[in-house]
């Protein structure tokens, strides 16, 4: 762990640093700033103009000063003149109440006074595409049930591999990569850790996977829904909550018959409880919804949820058990923010706790087949719009992640909507214009 950014430009001959941070919608914003000059942005910050970034601002804003977090300094395995360092946001010498990554600090310190600490692993899945995004680039990957397919993983072999060297070379203990359900979808996998380091290596390992594609004439894409056959990529989230010191698991209870504790079921009863309220944080873009609630696709399965339940290790539904001791919230896709979604999974958890809620029975039947037997199992949002709605009259979100976070990433996402209902496809035009 770097503290002094300068001395650790000396040790490691680092030339370069990323200052950055992630917008409202995800999208990590930089500064290239030399090694000279990183002890001076680590007092003051780099500048930036809010209004020019998907955050909730305007051109006549101060500037805004993303002032690196040296806990968070990773050296690029690819270019190791260059490091890369997470940001938190500041404006009028006050923090940036919309930042993402302060949105999840705040959580993370109400749960610290509870004496608690979450950890957390991502399930990260991506496509590998051609260039222009229009197809899988792999011509050959044309099997109906590709998942595990080790032709194709091995005909990847040098771009999965340099990830996952790279993963190595940073100490993130990844152990496991694999050909996804659907035809150029691939998934790494790495140990969790506790949540914010979590979200910052989550929000660098998108930045990594594309730039090792592009470095091998590949295009890397989270979209969650690239081709509307195929199985969508989702970012299933690990959770268990500990004690202050990180030591013990306060999930586990090896009286239960599921292995979870008191704790557990009530952090897991805050979530399913505003369940359609996160799909706005967990499922952000409108075509998050061609993933969730989907048609069968080739493979014969979506593997994503359309109902708001859990079971044992069951992978139809919202939240499996897989192992004692923690949960399985496959709600999530890969558009999803590295932060937002660790601080919504802690905000509905602590709601939960505190208010004792109750996830009610577990359901062991394949939700996908036998879902009508579900009775007042209730359905996620069909639509950007409706989970929007749902966040903007959650009570428990609102307070747990702020009106003013709220507000702004209402108002952003919803003229993202309107943006979408301008738009004109061909589709209405084939089946309207002779009405």
């Amino acid at each position: 762990m770097a503290g002094d950014l300068a001395k650790f430009a000396r040790d490691k001959g680092v030339k370069y640093f990323l200052i950055s941070f992630a917008d409202l919608f995800g999208t990590l914003r930089a500064k290239l700033v030399p090694a000279a000059a990183i002890g001076e942005m680590q007092k003051a910050g780099a500048g930036f103009a809010g209004f020019a970034t998907w955050l909730d601002m305007t051109p006549a804003d101060p500037d805004m000063f993303a002032v690196p977090d040296p806990s968070s300094v990773i050296v690029l395995p690819w270019k190791r003149d260059v490091a890369w360092v997470a940001a938190d946001l500041v404006m009028g010498g006050r923090k940036v109440e919309q930042g993402p990554r302060h949105v999840l600090k705040q959580q993370i310190e109400r749960a610290k006074k509870l004496g608690y600490v979450m950890k957390t692993g991502v399930e990260a899945e991506y496509f590998l595409v051609n260039t222009d995004g229009t197809a899988i680039a792999d011509g050959r990957d044309v099997q109906s049930k590709p998942c595990y397919d080790q032709q194709a993983l091995m005909r990847r072999y040098d771009t999965i591999t340099a990830i996952c060297d790279a993963m190595l070379e940073l100490g993130w203990g990844p152990y496991q990569n694999d050909h996804e359900d659907a035809n150029g979808q691939f998934e790494m996998n790495w140990n969790y850790d506790e949540c914010l380091v979590t979200a910052d290596r989550h929000a660098f390992f998108k930045y990594m996977v594309k730039t090792i594609a592009e470095q091998h004439g590949l295009r890397a894409t989270f979209m969650p829904k690239p081709f509307i056959n195929l199985t969508g990529s989702g970012c299933h989230a690990h959770v268990s909550v500990w004690d202050g010191k990180g030591k013990t698991n306060l999930f586990h209870d090896g009286k239960d018959e599921m292995g979870l504790s008191k704790l557990a079921y009530q952090f897991l009863g805050g979530v399913l409880n505003s369940a359609e309220a996160l799909c706005a944080l967990f499922n952000p873009t409108v075509n998050s919804y061609k993933r969730i609630n989907a048609p069968v696709t080739l493979s014969g399965a979506t593997w994503s949820p359309n109902t708001v339940t859990y079971s044992g290790n069951n992978r139809t539904h919202m939240v499996r058990i897989p192992d004692p001791g923690r949960f399985e919230f496959r709600l999530m896709d890969g558009a999803a923010n590295p932060y937002l979604l660790q601080a919504g999974l802690l905000a509905a958890g602590l709601d939960g706790v505190a208010n004792k809620r109750d996830p009610g029975k577990r359901l062991d039947i394949n939700m996908y087949t036998e879902g009508h037997k579900a009775k007042g199992a209730r359905k996620l949002p069909l639509n950007l719009l409706d989970a929007l709605r749902a966040f903007d009259g959650s009570k428990i979100l609102r307070a747990g992640l702020g009106d003013s976070f709220c507000d702004s990433y209402l108002k952003l996402k919803t003229a993202e909507w309107n943006d979408y209902c301008r738009h004109l496809s061909q589709w209405e035009r084939e089946r309207t214009l002779d009405c």
